[in-house]
């Protein structure tokens, strides 16, 4: 079982650069894959970025390249999501995510925290 709590979410004007956190807990956190994806009112959730826990390797989608960038901090059990260049359509609903495999699919991940909001404002 692995729990997930995002933090970091707010109200950011365009061109800001927030950053998101995911405390992750529960045991053998180094099998897993953890990811970070969004969804925007009326839309699908997106994958945005993921990195394997043990050995750091890392993707990130093409759509937020050069603009988002995923990292952890083994000792603290958190992933972060660095936003640079923020959009109005950036707003969303942003969601941390654990599974054994390194996948852009929503149904990859088996566990999920609660969400985070992300409101860029112009």
């Amino acid at each position: 079982q692995v729990q997930l709590v995002e933090s970091g979410g707010g109200l950011v004007q365009a061109g800001g650069s927030p950053r998101l956190s995911c405390v992750a807990s529960g045991r053998t956190l180094n099998m897993y894959t953890m990811a970070w994806f969004r969804q925007a009112p009326g839309k699908e959730r997106e994958f945005l970025a993921a990195i394997v826990w043990s050995g750091g390797t890392r993707y990130v989608a093409d759509s937020v390249k050069g603009r988002f960038t995923i990292s952890r901090d083994s000792a603290k059990n958190t992933v972060y999501l660095q936003m640079s260049s923020l959009k109005p359509e950036d707003t969303a609903v942003y969601y941390c995510a654990a599974g054994l495999v390194l996948t852009t699919v929503v149904n990859g991940y088996n566990y999920w925290g609660q969400g985070t909001q992300v409101t860029v404002s112009s």
